[in-house]
């Protein structure tokens, strides 16, 4: 097609084919109409901040891991035949003096506490458990009132030997016991509920941490609570730091105050849309949809720069104040609507991966994107206008912080772009093989926050008992009775001994670990009345039709070790024959199913980037530009995965997600310089000229835009949450080579292409 006739399409409001597939008309409408879109406007806007009160974090770990596979499955039926575990708080309990009489009594106090706390429906503690006695009934296991430190000593010392329970709890040099509270999950699943138990636990570890008793509380709610505080914590800060420094920047960049306050005014509606809308439609923020927030933020500073430097360069260039909003309007709209899309398709391939969690992020974040594309489409128009109104007067020139870059890279592609562009393709191959060597991997103790004191107590009971991560097996019996037959009773001690012989001698508790009190002529029925209806309910169902296994293991252990363990245990126990029975546990699920989704992410990312290459070919109509959008978008994911690789960082669910949102983000550079590059070719310029101006006239964009993205990520590195710190540090990285990808590699390889770009917007130069 001649130039003429694609530049007489782009002359009105309404082009017969446009790059924004018809997405940017929003933006036409709301400049032709102003003061209808500006009443929509203020009444979403108005809607929105109405929702802001409402705002909540859901700390359940669950809705991220809902749906993800066989383990989440696994734990589901487990937790509905035996109750909720991911609940259980654990107290350890330290003294120099626990063998001092009154120093037990003390600690038997707080067990009858913690018993009698409101959100307890069960405790396991050495004060609580009771053991069958000669007389048919049941004692105390501690008895009360021993004569001295060397009774106590003697008592706690053959406990820990001869009961499978109580190993579990007194550490070996009889320093400390460990107290696990099971909660009644009516009370913690209601709205406030876990906060509450948490706090009332916490007042009851004030109450009795003395000199003389050392009190420290952990176990997943602790972890997860600590999570969410952190995290609530972090939002606030970087989204307030974050939203600062990018009005910082866009001062110095744009050198003009009211310049900067435009800049960054669609940003802040931007932010009060989508949390407005991620309450109407999902009722909360889970750990996950918490990041859209910060990416929208983002988002809506790249396109706001880009649009305010479009403006002031028409305007500064003699066309006026309220032209050069329109035509800033027609040139910038469709490439965002491309960039929004594209970043919508890889949120979109996430919906597709298994999980409700990471299923629902993907909706937030397509949601958070059609938002800021909303927000910039319509708000960004409509303050450019009401500041012309107002008298704003643009700054003669940009910031030589964002135009220094521009001469060096035109240097590079014009003296170098042939063997930069050589160069750069045997860098993208070698690349190729770090990509293909990083494994998922998964830690717990890297989601909780890097001063939790839940954790350094945690590791504290795993050096002196068996530790907070338990394992599960689930055991269908064959003869339903609650006190186990003999070939029950077989079946489970069968498994019993392949879990010990995996985990370690000690680390196990089930029905048929009480061989000590059978060998001294108690029944099975009497060893069960001992320890109570709710513990006897952790060994088996009162339906007799269900017995557990429990393995403590420790709570630092490497993922593929836990895998080792539980893969073992499928094969050793299916192969003694017992059908039906099955591994699981709270950590256990977290870990394979952190682990899937990381992989089927993976998968999704290299679909999103299959898609994004399509749908850019079909918006500039040539498939030469879509092919030559690969390397540029893929360097920056590569160059990142070389950084997991080679700090030994691995692909987490956080990485693997950042680098599914930093791909999106990276394309939009890539859609502006292609826009600009096809316009200046469509107007008759050859390819290298075109390649030139297009740096001149993008290029101070792209680097303000990066330097604002990167900067306002950044704060993100300092987070107290590992992942979401590297979620930072991997963004900044992956941004910084988009800049480079699309500032020299992109322009080098339009130009070592020479001929195979030259029918480009239809000049033939």
């Amino acid at each position: 097609m001649p130039s003429e006739s694609r530049e007489s399409q782009r002359d009105g409001w309404f082009p017969r084919w446009s790059i924004g597939f018809g997405l940017e008309h929003i933006g036409y409408l709301t400049v032709r109409w102003p003061r209808i879109a500006g009443l929509i406007v203020l009444l979403f806007t108005a809607l929105c901040a109405w929702q802001l009160p409402r705002v909540a974090v859901d700390g359940d770990l669950m809705r991220v891991f809902a749906d993800s596979g066989v383990h989440y499955d696994r734990y589901r039926k487990l937790t509905e035949t035996f109750g909720t575990f991911e609940d259980d708080a654990y107290v350890l309990v330290n003294s120099p003096r626990l063998t001092d009489p009154a120093v037990i009594e003390r600690m038997r106090e707080l067990a009858f506490d913690l018993e009698l706390n409101d959100f307890a429906v069960g405790t396991m503690t050495p004060f609580t458990l009771r053991k069958p006695s000669a007389d048919g009934g049941t004692v105390p296991a501690v008895p009360e009132n021993m004569s001295g430190p060397e009774e106590v000593a003697a008592v706690l010392t053959d406990l820990r030997e001869n009961d499978p329970i109580m190993r579990n709890l007194i550490v070996g040099d009889l320093s400390g016991v460990v107290m696990i509270l099971f909660p009644d999950i009516t009370k913690t699943k209601a709205p406030g509920g876990m906060k509450a138990m948490i706090a009332s636990l916490r007042q009851i570890v004030a109450d009795y941490d003395s000199e003389d008793i050392h009190v420290e509380l952990t176990g997943p709610p602790i972890w997860s609570t600590e999570l969410l505080e952190s995290t609530i914590a972090d939002q606030a800060v970087f989204s307030i730091v974050g939203f600062a420094i990018g009005a910082i920047i866009s001062l110095l960049a744009l050198r003009s105050f009211w310049g900067a306050v435009l800049a960054t005014f669609t940003p802040a509606i931007a932010v009060i849309w989508v949390i407005g809308t991620v309450i109407m439609v999902f009722g909360s923020f889970s750990f996950l949809t918490n990041i859209v927030v910060t990416l929208v933020l983002v988002v809506a500073f790249a396109e706001s720069m880009y649009f305010t430097f479009t403006w002031l360069r028409l305007w500064n260039d003699g066309l006026d104040a309220a032209r050069a909003i329109d035509e800033a309007t027609k040139r910038v709209l469709p490439a965002a609507a491309l960039t929004s899309l594209t970043t919508m398709v890889s949120f979109g391939t996430l919906i597709v991966t298994q999980g409700r969690g990471i299923e629902e992020f993907g909706w937030s974040g397509m949601v958070g994107i059609a938002m800021a594309f909303l927000t910039f489409s319509t708000v960004m128009p409509l303050t450019m206008k009401l500041a012309v109104r107002l008298g704003y007067k643009p700054p003669r020139r940009m910031s030589i912080a964002v135009t220094a870059p521009i001469p060096v890279a035109r240097w590079l592609v014009r003296r170098f772009a042939r063997v930069l562009a050589v160069a750069v393709l045997a860098i993208a191959a070698l690349l190729l093989i770090p990509h293909f060597s990083l494994e998922p991997r998964f830690s717990f103790e890297d989601y909780l926050p890097r001063n939790s004191k839940a954790l350094e107590t945690a590791k504290g009971i795993d050096a002196g008992v068996g530790g907070v991560a338990p394992v599960y097996v689930r055991v269908p019996l064959n003869d339903a009775d609650p006190n186990l037959t003999d070939a029950d009773f077989e079946r489970v001690r069968k498994v019993h001994e392949i879990v010990e012989a995996a985990v370690g001698k000690g680390k196990v508790i089930s029905g048929a670990s009480m061989f000590n009190y059978s060998d001294a002529g108690f029944s099975r029925e009497q060893i069960f009345d001992a320890v109570g209806p709710f513990l006897k309910r952790r060994f088996v169902t009162d339906d007799g039709t269900q017995a557990l296994v429990t393995a403590f293991l420790p709570t630092i252990m490497d993922s593929v070790e836990l895998k080792t363990i539980v893969d073992k245990l499928d094969v050793e126990i299916a192969a003694a024959g017992v059908d039906g029975a099955e591994v699981a546990g709270y950590r256990l699920m977290t870990t394979f199913a952190s682990t899937d989704i990381i992989n089927s992410i993976r998968t999704s990312l290299m679909f999103a980037i299959v898609l994004n290459i399509f749908l850019i070919g079909l918006a500039f109509r040539s498939w030469r530009l879509g092919l030559l959008s690969v390397i540029p978008n893929m360097l920056p994911i590569l160059g990142t995965e070389l950084y997991l690789y080679a700090t030994g960082a691995g692909l987490q669910l956080t990485t693997v997600i950042a680098l599914t949102i930093a791909f999106g983000i990276a394309v939009d550079d890539t859609i502006h310089f292609l826009a600009t590059y096809l316009r200046q070719r469509e107007s008759g310029k050859a390819n290298e000229e075109a390649v030139d101006l297009s740096l001149e006239r993008i290029g101070p964009a792209l680097v303000a835009t990066t330097l604002i993205i990167c900067a306002g990520t950044a704060v993100v590195m300092f987070s107290t949450i590992p992942p979401v710190a590297l979620f930072g540090t991997l963004t900044v990285i992956t941004l910084f080579i988009a800049l480079l990808g699309d500032l020299v590699v992109l322009p080098s390889m339009l130009i070592a292409g020479g001929r195979f770009f030259r029918s480009i917007g239809g000049s033939g130069k």
